[in-house]
């Protein structure tokens, strides 16, 4: 009995080790003919149901240390030694094209005018904002399910941005669709059908956007700074309002277009594409563009700062406020705008629940020396809105109402700080450089931006300037360059914006009298 007993405890043992399709070399198994059949049966693999369906039959893969049989790797791509040089050409109708042949798989094109809010009249207020929602769709040539299917079909991103002083169209894909790229972007943005009915359709839908965004004081505030700041140009509104929507029909658009579209104010710009190959695409369709004229071209409306005071009360319980100066000289001055770039860098902030380690601004100023000080400062960063021959630069912030005096106190002295070159330390110096220069080269990674980058560039300096020299502007920066920069900008008159709580927010002389 105890000898069965053990002969079946054996061979239930191993149909569970054959159950798992696993070999056994016990004598029990060998010595019964039921066992050894199942185990040669065991042994022979068993099709797997893709195979059964398919045909074929399941391949044993070799351990990952080891190369697939049969599978040829390519060898890696060799990239030229030198960077790739930007290649400029103007057509006979003043249209530029410039390209970066940037090695890659895909390229990014867009197409950069030098029009946006300053050159809207006030019966024309809002229109950069209503052509930037109204891109990409029908035009004379195409519908708007045909530019729809086409994009799919390239596998391309469209997207469309208005500015106060430039209007972007901008297409990426793979290199392969470079020809129906360039004749899709081209056709959008110069071509646009603007029917009524479609019109007043994104005028709805604007409408809608624009109360949306009043929910977002940060954002509304920004558009108040231009506001008060600037006399002119910058001071119209990028975003249209509710009056200015229902004024605007797809006849006043085409106006708009016809004036500020001339071919001496446009760029293409492409990266990641032959320059002889884009030129002969594109200038069929730029060279029609027409030149303009003295009497039928939009012209820039001057702007001049002015500075003040801006308010706004809500039931909110926080206040959100912007502390902002001039900067003389906007972008055509390279020294002084960079300083300002890295200034805004030393600068840093953020908000008062920001993750990260250095990388995310957590030394920067107003994080050592504000948020991680000052319990009710929910929110302290610097901004810079620069552009070609001014731009306003200060600090934005948000804190509970109670504190909002003691926040534009805090936000004055930090200003005041770095107009003293003897408050700012090499250390916190060299940081800010290297982040601004972190910063560029991280950004130059992409085609689209390397595009813009190329785009904007010439419509500002004529020319492009490459990486190399806005690092070495930026390597000879000293202390005193960022104090000197930041001395002259508080000698002009301070532009605050306030929203929220702010009954007990001091006067505008106050303020003023703190510089």
């Amino acid at each position: 009995a105890r000898s069965t007993r053990t002969i079946i405890t054996h061979t239930m043992s191993s149909r569970n080790v054959l159950r798992r399709g696993l070999k056994t070399s016990s004598s029990f198994a060998q010595s019964l003919p039921a066992l050894k059949e199942r185990s040669a049966a065991a042994a022979t693999t068993k099709p797997s149901i893709f195979s059964q369906i398919f045909g074929g039959s399941a391949t044993k893969q070799p351990p990952m240390d080891e190369p697939m049989p049969n599978v040829i790797i390519p060898e890696s791509p060799i990239y030229p030694k030198e960077a790739p040089k930007t290649l400029v050409t103007t057509l006979s109708n003043g249209a530029t094209i410039a390209s970066e042949n940037t090695p890659g798989a895909t390229m990014a094109v867009g197409l950069y005018l030098e029009s946006g809010s300053k050159y809207e009249q006030p019966y024309m207020s809002g229109a950069s904002h209503m052509l930037e929602r109204m891109a990409f769709k029908a035009t004379t040539n195409r519908t708007n399910f045909r530019i729809t299917k086409e994009a799919e079909v390239m596998s391309a991103s469209l997207l469309a941005a208005a500015s106060r002083e430039q209007m972007s169209y901008t297409v990426d894909a793979l290199k392969t669709h470079l020809p129906e790229a360039v004749e899709l972007l081209c056709d959008s943005a110069l071509n646009p059908k603007l029917a009524n009915h479609e019109v007043a359709k994104m005028a709805k839908d604007l409408k809608k956007e624009i109360e949306e965004l009043k929910t977002n004081p940060q954002a509304m505030l920004m558009e108040a700074v231009h506001s008060t700041a600037y006399d002119g140009g910058l001071g119209n509104a990028l975003l249209a309002s509710q009056e200015s929507i229902d004024a605007i029909d797809g006849d006043a658009l085409r106006e708009f277009i016809a004036e500020n579209y001339v071919a001496p104010r446009m760029v293409l710009a492409a990266s990641g594409a032959d320059h002889q190959e884009l030129v002969s695409i594109a200038s069929p369709m730029l060279e029609t563009v027409s030149k303009g004229s003295a009497t039928t071209t939009g012209k820039e409306i001057p702007s001049k700062y002015m500075g003040g005071d801006f308010r706004v009360k809500n039931e909110s319980p926080l206040t959100s406020l912007i502390l902002g100066f001039e900067f003389q000289g906007g972008w055509r001055d390279a020294k002084r705008s960079t300083a300002v770039t890295v200034l805004s860098m030393l600068l840093g902030g953020g908000g008062s629940f920001s993750a990260g380690g250095p990388g995310k601004g957590m030394y920067s100023r107003l994080y050592t020396r504000v948020l991680n000080r000052y319990g009710w400062a929910q929110n302290c960063t610097a901004f810079h809105s620069i552009y070609n021959d001014t731009g306003i630069v200060g600090i934005s912030a948000m804190t509970d109402g109670q504190h909002v005096n003691d926040m534009i106190a805090v936000m004055a002295e930090e200003l005041s700080a770095v107009a003293n070159a003897s408050q700012i330390t090499d250390e916190e110096v060299e940081r800010a450089k290297n982040a601004t220069i972190s910063s560029i080269l991280m950004n130059l990674e992409s085609k689209a931006v390397v595009a813009e980058d190329i785009g904007r560039q010439m419509l500002t300096y004529n020319h492009r300037k490459s990486p190399e020299e806005f690092i070495a502007e930026v390597s000879k920066l000293t202390k005193q360059d960022l104090s000197e920069v930041a001395a002259q900008m508080l000698k002009s008159n301070p532009t605050l914006c306030l929203s929220g709580d702010i009954a007990g927010a001091a006067r505008f002389e106050t303020v003023r009298a703190m510089f």
